[in-house]
């Protein structure tokens, strides 16, 4: 049986992954798109997206994502709820083994895979996530106007999120495990200069209390030098600890960062690889916003079609 060769295949979806389907879609190049085990990407997990330009009452991250995915149908391109397991770039047309063993060739590829924010792994995390319980402060703060929330972290994003957040809570405590922190001097003077952020040092949170009905109502912290577990009432808690590039698969290929995220060259979604763009958070850990991801799966697409042009 001869091997079927795309010209574009795309892994992973989100608001990348979706725009670069639209604009492959709409360049006839028959896309075809591999969800992967989140379809939708990080949006599935938020509840309502408010700073999507377009929606002035806003949309829930599902929603959002099922209209993406119908317009990328509606110019062509094939999505599948499959994930891609393993690649091998080192041979042209690039190969691309799903997780049902099933092979795949194409002649270019876009990766678009995202990042997944880590998580603390606690029983109630990923149920009340959206109902409390967040990743994001520029994506959720707005919702928090006038409450008492915490954030969980020592590094860099623990602080620029605590900070971020007082615009609009009533008081922030950020929650470390230790007395010293990762965070640049520059990031922690700023959080301990705002007066309504303060500290609880050597806790951790062991779980959150409350249900998807009452939302979150608090945590329980366990004091590592007491060893004394406490219920704390708290009415949203932000896991501030980074996030992990999904881009495991693609090591040694591509050359990535210390962190894992693709390096791409600069003004271009192009990688080490002629042929293999990279776009949304898969390579941006600093925006990392559903409409700049959406921008670059538009240049993934554009600088994908000039390459198969020439």
């Amino acid at each position: 049986m001869e091997k079927k060769i795309r010209k574009i295949t795309i892994i992973g979806s989100g608001p990348a992954g979706f725009t670069a389907a639209i604009y492959a879609g709409r360049a006839n190049l028959a896309p075809l798109v591999f969800e992967g085990h989140q379809p939708g990407g990080q949006l599935t997990i938020t509840t309502e997206v408010e700073n999507y330009p377009g929606f002035p009452k806003g949309i829930m991250g599902p929603e959002m994502m099922e209209l993406l995915r119908e317009q990328a149908k509606r110019f062509g391109a094939e999505c599948i709820f499959r994930s891609i397991e393993k690649v091998d770039f080192s041979q042209r047309p690039f190969k691309l083994v799903d997780d049902s063993g099933e092979e795949h060739w194409s002649e270019t590829v876009i990766v678009s895979t995202g990042a997944s924010a880590k998580l603390l792994g606690l029983p109630k995390e990923k149920e009340l996530m959206g109902y409390g319980v967040s990743a994001c402060a520029t994506c959720d703060g707005f919702f928090f106007k006038g409450k008492n929330i915490m954030v969980v972290g020592g590094g860099d994003t623990a602080m620029e999120e605590a900070t971020y957040l007082t615009r609009f809570a009533n008081e922030v405590a950020i929650v470390h495990r230790r007395k010293e922190f990762r965070a640049s001097k520059i990031m922690l003077d700023r959080a301990k200069n705002n007066p309504k952020i303060k500290f609880i040092y050597d806790s951790v949170v062991e779980d959150v209390v409350g249900d998807q009905q009452s939302h979150i109502q608090g945590v329980k912290l366990r004091n590592l030098v007491t060893k004394e577990l406490t219920e704390v009432p708290t009415q949203g808690l932000f896991i501030a600890i980074g996030h992990q590039p999904n881009t495991g698969i693609f090591k040694g290929f591509l050359d990535m960062d210390e962190n894992g995220y693709i390096v791409t060259q600069p003004k271009s979604t192009k990688t080490n690889i002629p042929g293999v763009f990279a776009c949304g958070d898969a390579q941006d850990s600093y925006y990392r916003q559903a409409i700049t991801a959406a921008g670059t799966g538009c240049m993934a697409a554009i600088d994908a079609e000039r390459f198969l042009a020439h």
